[in-house]
C-alpha cells in the first residue's frame, strides 16, 4: 500500500467516525471564528465585489441593508463596492452557506459539534445560516422589503426559539436523522422532506417546553413545518464538521471542500490544507419557474456542494427517485448516477447506506 493510500484510509475513517450534533444556535459576530463587524461571509473560494455575480451581489446588498449599514440599495451597493466590507468565504470560517451563503454579523447561525474522540478528528465546530424557505429570498440575491422582515423576524423571534429548543434538549444527533432520512427518500440536498419531518417531531415538543409564548411558539412551528428545505442548514454544517475532520492529512488526495460562489468553482485537498484551486463555475441545466429560460441561469453557486463532498446529495439520487421533479432526470438515471459515483470515491458510508442497493453504503 503506497504512503498516499494509507493517508486516505486515514481521513477517511475520521470521516466515518465523525458525530455531527447540533448543539446551539447563536449570533454569526459571536459564534462564528473570526467573524466580526463589517464583514460578510458569503459561499465558494474568496471573490471580490467586481467579479461577483447578480444573485451574489444581491445577497450582499440584502445583509448591508439587514446590518443598517446603509439606507437604501444604491448606498448598499455603494458600501459593497467601496472595500469597507470584508468579504470572506464561509469555508474559511468554519462555517458553509446554502446558495449565495451570505452571512451577516447579526444573523442566527447553528451550531454544531463533530463528538468523535479528539484522535479522531472530533471536536472541532461548523456553523450555517438558518434557512429562510424557498421564493423570493436573500440567498438567491433577492432584497425586498418582506425578504428583509422575514430575516429580521429570524433573528429576533426564531433564533432565540430554536437557542432556547436546543439547549433544553441538550443537542441533537444529526448524524442519525440524516440516516433515516435517506432510508424514507431524501439525499439531504435538494430533498429534505423527510429530514426536514423527522426534525419536527423530535424538537417540536422541546419548543413548546422552551419557549412560554404559545403565539410564538405557534408562528416557528408553522414557519419550520412549511418549509421542506429547513433542515438543509443543519445537515451542511454537519457535513462540513465531519469533512474537516480530514483536514491537513499529510499526503492524502482526498477533496474535503466543493464550493461555488456564482463566478468560480472551487476545490481543497486534504493533503494541500487550505489552499483552493479554481476554474469557472458551469451553468446548471435544470427546471425554471414560468416565464424564465435557460439563458437567463446563472452559473452554479452555492456551499451545499458540502453534501456531494461527503458522499449525498446528487451522490445518492439513486435512493431518492422523487428528487427528479424537482432537479430533472429520471429515477433510471439518478440509479445511474449513484452506481457512477463509487467510480470517483475511495470508500463507501458505513452509516448512511441505501435501501435500493441493498443497503451498501453511500460512496
Amino acid at each position: 500500500m503506497s504512503a498516499c493510500d494509507e493517508a486516505n484510509n486515514t481521513a477517511a475513517e475520521r470521516v466515518q467516525a465523525a458525530r455531527p450534533v447540533w448543539m446551539d444556535v447563536g449570533t454569526a459576530k459571536d459564534s462564528i471564528p473570526g467573524m466580526r463587524d463589517g464583514m460578510i461571509l458569503h459561499s465558494g473560494p474568496p471573490i471580490t465585489w467586481e467579479r461577483m455575480s447578480g444573485p451574489m451581489r444581491g445577497a450582499m446588498t440584502g445583509a448591508i441593508l439587514l446590518e443598517g449599514w446603509a439606507k437604501d440599495a444604491k448606498g448598499a451597493e455603494r458600501l459593497g463596492a467601496s472595500g469597507e466590507v470584508a468579504f470572506e468565504p464561509c469555508h474559511h470560517h468554519s462555517a458553509v452557506g446554502p446558495m449565495a451563503g451570505v452571512t451577516s454579523p447579526s444573523m442566527p447561525v447553528n451550531v454544531i459539534e463533530n463528538q468523535a474522540p479528539p484522535e479522531m478528528g472530533g471536536g472541532n465546530r461548523a456553523y450555517c445560516n438558518l434557512n429562510e424557505g424557498l421564493g423570493k429570498v436573500l440567498r438567491y440575491g433577492a432584497y425586498s422589503p418582506e425578504v428583509l422582515d422575514r430575516l429580521r423576524w429570524m433573528r429576533d423571534e426564531l433564533g432565540p426559539a430554536l437557542r432556547a429548543t436546543v439547549r433544553a434538549m441538550g443537542g441533537l444527533d444529526i448524524k442519525n436523522i440524516i440516516a433515516r432520512a435517506i432510508h424514507m427518500g431524501d439525499e439531504v440536498h435538494n430533498r429534505n422532506l423527510a429530514a426536514t419531518a423527522t426534525f419536527i417531531r423530535m424538537t417540536m415538543h422541546h419548543l413548546a417546553d422552551a419557549v412560554g409564548d404559545g403565539k410564538l411558539v405557534a408562528r416557528a412551528a408553522r414557519f419550520i413545518s412549511g418549509n421542506d428545505h429547513f433542515f438543509l442548514n443543519l445537515g451542511m454544517p454537519s457535513a462540513k464538521a465531519s469533512l474537516e475532520a480530514m483536514r491537513g492529512v499529510e499526503g492524502c488526495s482526498l477533496v474535503y471542500t466543493m464550493a461555488r460562489n456564482g463566478t468560480d468553482f472551487g476545490i481543497r485537498v486534504s493533503g494541500l490544507g487550505g489552499r483552493w484551486f479554481t476554474a469557472p463555475a458551469k451553468i446548471p441545466i435544470g427546471l425554471f419557474f414560468p416565464g424564465f429560460r435557460q439563458e437567463d441561469a446563472n452559473p452554479d453557486i452555492g456551499d451545499s456542494a458540502i453534501m456531494e463532498t461527503l458522499g449525498l446529495g446528487g451522490f445518492v439520487m439513486g435512493a431518492a427517485p422523487a428528487i427528479v421533479q424537482f432537479v430533472g432526470g429520471t429515477p433510471t438515471e439518478a440509479l445511474r448516477a449513484t452506481n457512477e459515483m463509487s467510480g470517483i470515491t475511495w470508500t463507501r458510508s458505513r452509516d448512511y447506506t441505501l435501501p435500493i442497493l441493498e443497503f451498501a453504503g453511500a460512496p
